[in-house]
């Protein structure tokens, strides 16, 4: 069990050395310069280091460190909520900024500089993680630098179905996002973790369950068993068609391409209703004829 109060402590130093981060970005960069790359890049840093050791333990715990699935299940839930909570109201994921902008909610310079920080943050934790492995703190480790230059794909399936995981989901995710998106970070954060960690244990065995491009870009990518189109295909193609499907599913249209909305019918917030009308044209008939009558009523001698 050393080896995984190592990562526990890796864990723990990658969200110290990121919360150190988002605080010095607050202290020296301009709002907008920390909303689109700071934060950005500091939540895809933190998620890529410990999504890299989190499939270590995935990987080799079992046989290697005595310690079965439920230890790490349990891991990646609080990971993800840890993750969830300290984001600082970034996503660290290019399909939910992708979300923002057809939601215009954020404008096109704003969503390229956010792809381009989630990348930069993915890759410079994946090259700071490899860096922490060369160390060979625990068995664990050594086995990982020993495996890690022959990595091979993580999809284990037809590329069809590969793709149809991920953009499944990526479909779910971003559902339960839109429902949750203005719901009290008490209850968002514990049912968006419960839903990454049952996506990963359901579709982890087939595609490692990413469902995020910048994180799958960084990890998996460069290993060989799979074509760079095929990579494109599942983990970008795939979680964006999911995203698309969930948007228009929520909202009916999607703002940023048309504003029909093609599923639901709006009706008027101000609809009269019509018994009322009706009963108020009865009611005036009488007193019509009560008029008449008495302007047409002749006097008797």
């Amino acid at each position: 069990m050393d080896g995984l109060n190592v990562s526990i402590a890796f864990f723990f130093l990658a969200f110290g050395l990121c919360q150190v981060l988002r605080w010095l970005s607050k202290r020296l960069l301009s709002p907008g310069t920390h909303g689109c790359l700071a934060r950005e890049f500091a939540g895809s840093f933190q998620l890529c280091m410990s999504c890299l050791e989190l499939r270590m333990l995935i990987d080799i715990g079992p046989w290697g460190g005595g310690f079965g699935l439920d230890v790490v299940l349990t891991l990646l839930f609080l990971l993800s909520a840890v993750h969830g909570a300290s984001l600082d109201g970034a996503s660290a994921n290019p399909t939910v900024s992708l979300q923002e902008f057809l939601l215009l909610e954020s404008s096109l310079a704003a969503t390229g500089a956010k792809l381009l920080a989630q990348g930069v943050g993915a890759g410079m934790g994946w090259a700071l993680t490899r860096l922490y492995w060369s160390w060979e703190l625990t068995q664990l480790h050594f086995i990982q630098n020993l495996i890690a230059p022959e990595c091979s794909s993580s999809i284990h399936t037809s590329l069809p179905h590969a793709a149809f995981l991920e953009g499944s989901c990526s479909f779910l995710l971003h559902l339960i996002l839109l429902k949750l998106r203005q719901s009290h970070p008490l209850y968002r954060v514990p049912v968006l973790a419960a839903t990454v960690t049952f996506l990963t244990y359901a579709a982890g065995p087939y595609t490692g369950a990413f469902f995020n491009p910048a994180l799958a870009t960084a990890i998996t990518f460069h290993c060989s068993g799979s074509s760079f189109w095929a990579y494109i295909q599942v983990y970008w193609l795939g979680p964006l068609a999911g995203m698309l499907a969930a948007l228009l599913l929520f909202q009916g249209n999607i703002p940023r391409l048309f504003q029909k909305n093609l599923l639901y019918s709006q009706k008027s917030k101000y609809k009269v209703p019509k018994a009322k009308v009706t009963a108020q044209v009865e009611g005036d008939k009488p007193q019509k004829k009560r008029k008449g009558g008495k302007s047409n009523a002749e006097p008797h001698a």
